[in-house]
């Protein structure tokens, strides 16, 4: 059954992909509609849609065409076509997506199969994909919560209950009519009409299969689609909420499964009220206000709020505070905080009683031009001048310096400590809010804040922050626990912003492309903040030791394990002060935690005659511990790929690889192909730093591999890319600009 309203652009491919013969095309329809009734409701669409229709039926007998005297929206197209079916199931197709080839006769194959048994599903889910204005397309995001699951040989909502995160759409769903039209329910009025339906069928149905073949391809991104358009329409979704909870009442389901459809709904609210662009500004108030009122009147019994961010949200939603949910989402490095450390949220939240008023303003510099010549940097949620960044922006000061830089910083002592000459604003400063607002030009590692529009014309270069041992982005949604919080939804929509993504190697583009999918333009120019360390000299090397303190002559080991999810702060694997103990007093140690880490080992104490260890994680620049370093020691940390580029010893220390393969996912073996020795344990891990340079062959096909493009010239190579460049001129030194200061 196919709605159709304002389509004629889409409507041919939807109806030949059904089987459907063209007007005026020799051959006949697929044989497959000899048991299919095509029903199109014509819902007095403003275009050819309806003389289309009309001309394909004339020379397909399957095909039926209902025209409405008036409009009746997506809800009440399928209504009134359900209404004329007499077949004994039913599927929702949009009639701007399409079906794969043979998708008709594969569906029909499927759903025989099962009447032959005895055990006809209720619903048949079946896989998507996702497609693109661009040509390219996306897996079903969800699959992984599907395939291999009870699904596929038929159980009830209950047996496998991650179903109900999956997305909600009819058109992915085959319904037994009678079953339907039993449920006493019905397609809502206006936006997000098909959740009524959906989700009372799906938590009713005896019997639920999964089919895992691709059989629909569904539009992204088409310009008038109702995720993409700003209206006070959004606020249907409500109406449809209270329908849910309505059939919930007649017919009860079981405490956890309200409790997740109480959840999703709740988080699709907020979501819609996040998306930027959706609901119009002066609505916002009355919107968040109508999430209060439903979550209060759906709430469950009982209900306990869930750990983490998601609750303090819930919490927040719940208890109608705007604001300070506002500032909970603005700030980009807060979601991290939180899940760290539980007394960041108080003063987080006290802070929120002014973000309304910086959302006013922030949506009336939009207004203004855009500034050509402006560039907003930052790095690590605002942490300061480092990274990727960095390198791009001192290569763009000397070859296109009529692009005025400015940093974002979220604190004045993070100002203090940017270089001189480097123009900076606060986070949430009058400044930060017209630099955000009118700037051509961002380039981050990691992503601005989702609530900074990205205006027509802007550019967004996203650098990342190291090439991936480990899995990332939609990979991720294999791994729970390392995924615990991300909202893969809002990372598609960050994704979406993207211009420019830069690669360090064949590697990362290899699995960047698949775990980050959009329509950028992959820039494999290499790591810019890599090129100082392919053109480091000795001379660099020996100021470098000697701003550090460290004495010519002594051996120096830099120790950096990464993050380990589900493990909270630094967790050391080796025993430091035994490891200083036996490298003896001609080594140092330094130990660098990982920044998302808030503290590190602090300063040990060691006795006579062992080596010293010193806590380097606070130290700005870590390119100065590479250069300072003889020997890395880390597990699975991308800072070995970095390192690699000095061509000096790397030892890894991997005593828990299995666990952490599990647990995070990795793209490659790192034990099979590592760049220097391997210690899985503490007297493996002595021995290799001893032995001096004991796997020199691995670190060479190590680096062959993975650092290919390092040769000085990435920042450059971006920037040529990227911005409008000149002839050189040399950038002014001049102290900071005072906090808060306009751009300049």
């Amino acid at each position: 059954m196919l709605p159709v309203h304002g389509v004629e652009r889409f409507l041919p491919r939807c109806l030949d992909s059904l089987g459907l013969r063209a007007p005026g095309r020799p051959g006949r329809p697929d044989p497959a509609l000899g048991e299919v009734e095509v029903i199109a409701v014509d819902d007095r669409s403003p275009d050819g849609c309806g003389e289309l229709l009309d001309a394909y039926a004339a020379v397909n007998p399957a095909l039926r065409v209902l025209h409405l005297a008036e409009n009746q929206g997506l809800g009440g197209a399928r209504t009134a076509g359900l209404a004329e079916a007499t077949g004994r199931y039913v599927w929702f197709v949009d009639s701007d997506d399409w079906l794969p080839e043979d998708t008709v006769g594969a569906l029909t194959t499927e759903l025989r199969a099962g009447e032959a048994t005895g055990e006809p599903p209720d619903v048949l889910l079946t896989d998507f994909t996702h497609q693109y204005p661009d040509g390219s397309s996306e897996p079903n995001p969800w699959r992984h919560l599907l395939r291999g699951s009870p699904l596929v040989a038929g159980c009830t909502a209950a047996d496998h209950p991650e179903l109900l995160r999956t997305v909600m759409a009819v058109w992915n769903k085959v319904f037994r009519r009678e079953y339907l039209l039993g449920l006493g329910v019905s397609f809502g009025r206006g936006y997000y009409e098909d959740i009524s339906v959906t989700y009372p069928a799906l938590l009713a149905a005896g019997r639920l299969r999964y089919l895992d073949r691709p059989c629909y391809h569904y539009r992204r991104g088409r310009p008038g689609a109702i995720t993409a358009t700003a209206s006070p329409k959004h606020a249907d979704a409500f109406a449809q909420y209270d329908a849910i909870f309505d059939f919930l009442t007649r017919h009860p389901v079981s405490p956890a499964l309200t409790t997740l459809v109480y959840e999703r709904t709740v988080k699709q609210a907020l979501t819609v009220y996040d998306s930027p662009g959706l609901v119009p500004t002066g609505l916002r108030p009355d919107f968040f206000a109508r999430i209060a009122e439903h979550s209060a009147r759906h709430r469950p019994a009982g209900y306990r709020y869930p750990a983490g961010l998601a609750g303090i949200q819930y919490r927040l939603a719940a208890a109608g505070a705007r604001r300070a949910y506002g500032e909970l989402r603005r700030t980009g490095r807060l979601p991290r905080v939180l899940r760290r450390q539980a007394k960041a949220i108080a003063p987080v939240l006290r802070r929120g009683v002014r973000s309304g008023a910086r959302f006013t303003a922030y949506s009336a510099l939009r207004r203004l031009p855009l500034d050509e010549q402006l560039a907003v940097y930052a790095a690590y949620w605002h942490r300061g001048y480092a990274c990727n960044p960095a390198a791009i922006y001192r290569k763009a000061r000397e070859l296109a310096p009529q692009v005025r830089g400015v940093w974002v910083v979220e604190t004045k002592a993070q100002a203090a400590a940017l270089p001189d000459g480097v123009p900076y604003v606060l986070l949430n400063s009058p400044g930060y809010l017209r630099a955000m607002a009118t700037a051509k030009y961002f380039v981050n590692n990691v992503n601005f804040p989702h609530t900074m529009v990205k205006r027509p014309g802007s550019v967004h270069v996203q650098t990342q922050h190291g090439t991936p041992l480990k899995t990332m982005g939609m990979d991720l949604r294999e791994y729970p626990i390392a995924a615990e919080g991300m909202d893969f939804d809002r990372l598609r929509e960050a994704v979406g912003r993207w211009d420019y993504l830069v690669s360090p190697n064949p590697h990362t583009s290899e699995h960047f492309s698949r775990a980050f999918p959009g329509r950028y333009e992959l820039l494999e120019t290499g790591y810019p903040r890599n090129d100082r360390l392919a053109l480091a000299t000795p001379a660099e090397t020996a100021a470098v030791r000697e701003r550090l303190g460290l004495a010519a002559g002594q051996r120096t080991v830099l120790y950096a394990p990464t993050h380990r999810e589900g493990q909270g702060g630094y967790v050391p694997l080796a025993d430091l002060r035994e490891l200083a103990a036996r490298l003896g007093s001609d080594h140092t140690l330094l130990v660098r935690t990982h920044y998302f880490h808030t503290g590190g080992p602090g300063e040990l104490g060691t006795g006579a005659g062992a080596a010293e260890i010193r806590d380097v994680s606070d130290h700005p620049t870590v390119e100065d511990l590479y250069l300072a370093a003889d020997v890395l020691v880390t597990d699975y940390s991308s800072m070995m790929f970095d390192y690699a580029v000095l061509d000096r010893p790397i030892v890894v220390f991997a005593p828990d690889w299995e666990e952490y393969r599990r647990v995070r996912g990795v793209y490659f073996d790192l034990l099979a192909t590592p760049p220097g020795a391997v210690a899985t344990d503490q007297d493996q891990l002595t021995e290799a730093l001893l032995a001096g340079d004991p796997a020199p062959a691995a670190r060479a096909a190590f680096r062959a591999r993975f650092c290919p493009w390092d040769d000085g010239g990435a920042a450059e190579r971006v920037v040529r890319r990227v911005f409008p460049v000149t002839a050189p001129v040399p950038a002014p030194a001049a102290a900071n600009p005072p906090v808060g200061a306009t751009p300049g």
